[in-house]
């Protein structure tokens, strides 16, 4: 009799072991939650973050507004980049927008490419005609929400990122800055450009 009862027990204890090894492995660790690069790290995992200064600004194609073609950041190449998120709802967008009309006639001569990606809900059609109403005389791109992702995540306009003729971003300003803030980093991103330029026509 005793003999059945330390049997029946020792299954009983298994049974209750197995149960809670169980449980445990299917419930990972929180130390362990993978990011979106599939490396791990501890706590949550993050959302998308703004891409360095000194790195290579991210890549992309878009949707040109004015002819409907597709048109990639690296065909920009060469030309100093002031990338412009912004949208027809956008308050402070509708305030900067008449300074970069001015700093595209004054700097495009010089190298400077502004392009300004519409992070809207609007139609291409409606995005043309707003751009058209504020005199716009740079590229306009239909923004995903990809590209936004790229660049931290879109949910703060404008939002605005100083890039080199090498492609590398050398500013970025979140929210509206003053005239004379965008213009001088204009000249940042030109200067850099022009010596690099140089020095490429010196070896040639």
């Amino acid at each position: 009799m005793n003999r059945n009862v330390i049997i029946v027990l020792g299954i009983v204890i298994g049974i209750t072991a197995l149960l809670l090894l169980g449980k445990r492995a299917s419930k990972p660790p929180e130390s362990a939650t993978p990011n979106v690069s599939g490396t791990q790290q501890a706590g949550p995992a993050q959302g998308p973050t703004d891409p360095p200064r000194g790195s290579m600004a991210p890549g992309f194609e878009l949707k040109n507004i004015a002819d409907g073609k597709t048109a990639s950041l690296a065909s920009f190449r060469g030309k100093a980049v002031l990338l412009n998120f912004w949208a027809t709802w956008c308050g402070p967008c509708k305030i900067e927008m008449p300074w970069l009309v001015d700093l595209q006639k004054k700097y495009g001569p010089q190298g400077l490419e502004i392009v300004g990606v519409a992070m809207d809900d609007a139609s291409d059609k409606e995005i043309a005609a707003f751009a058209k109403k504020m005199g716009v005389n740079y590229t306009v791109l239909k923004g995903t929400e990809k590209v936004g992702d790229l660049y931290g995540g879109v949910d703060r306009l404008p939002l605005t990122y100083y890039i080199d003729r090498s492609g590398k971003v050398v500013d970025e300003i979140v929210g509206l800055a003053s005239e004379s803030v965008i213009e001088d980093d204009i000249k940042k991103i030109l200067g850099k450009g022009d010596s690099k330029s140089a020095a490429t026509t010196g070896e040639k």
